[in-house]
């Protein structure tokens, strides 16, 4: 099977995210991508009996560290979704640190480069979460509005992005369409399908469905590092609310 190919900041106008470090990214959504050239971005957390989920025990629901490793190894980014997905308006500058160190440390431990973009849990985005990620040279954070990203206009610290499901499947068809008249575009998807949290899974046969889709338009599809860097100047701070927006 043909390996993801290498992070680069080639023009892009899609990339793609998988959030919450789910068991099938690394058994099926990842060769699926590589497959077909793709890159990607794959936002890793440990939960730690938030409802019930597990993730160093819930191994149908969510990988290993050793699966997380491969997926770099194939060439896609891993991005840092804190250590145990809280909401972080609720917590002072010290936790919201902590939470950020957490999947540093565990890059760090499996040799993995530590990460250069944020996904904020929940969408809930956070001034303090910012100004942490700058200090410590992130390249940006990404929120859960759904928008196109306009570099120009948005601010980097929360880059836009459409929220994908098995009940949102026409939304996807909506955004590909804008991503094909010039837009820049971020999906976000959760697991395919995702065991534990069905309000957000989307069936591997709609997956396949509209990676072929993607596939068929020609446009370079990359992970959200790439996607930053193939963009002129965005903005640094600025444009975000603390609220969840979905």
């Amino acid at each position: 099977m043909k390996p993801a190919p290498p992070e680069k900041t080639a023009p892009a106008h899609i990339a793609l995210t998988f959030d919450d470090a789910v068991s099938n990214h690394a058994t099926f959504v990842g060769p699926l991508l590589a497959r077909y050239g793709f890159g990607a971005t794959f936002y890793i957390t440990e939960f730690a009996g938030e409802g019930g989920d597990r993730f160093d025990l819930d191994k149908r629901q969510y990988m290993d560290w050793q699966q997380i490793a491969g997926l770099h190894a194939m060439g896609f980014e891993i991005g840092n979704h804190t250590g145990h997905h809280p909401g972080l308006s609720a917590l002072d500058t010290s936790r919201i640190l902590a939470e950020i160190e957490i999947i540093e440390q565990r890059c760090e431990a499996q040799g993995l480069p530590r990460p250069l973009t944020f996904a904020y849990p929940g969408g809930n985005e956070s001034i303090v979460a910012c100004e942490l990620l700058k200090q410590k040279g992130y390249l940006g954070a990404r929120g859960c509005r759904k928008s196109p990203y306009h570099a120009s206009e948005d601010s980097v610290w929360s880059i836009p992005s459409f929220v994908i499901t098995q009940e949102t499947e026409g939304l996807f068809d909506e955004a590909l369409a804008l991503a094909v008249q010039g837009e820049s575009i971020v999906f976000t998807f959760y697991g395919v399908p995702d065991c534990n949290h069905p309000w957000v899974t989307t069936l591997p046969e709609t997956f396949q469905r509209m990676m072929e889709a993607l596939h068929q338009t020609g446009l370079p599809v990359v992970s959200l590092k790439a996607l930053i860097g193939s963009l002129q100047e965005p903005p640094l701070s600025g444009g975000f609310t603390e609220n969840s927006t979905f």
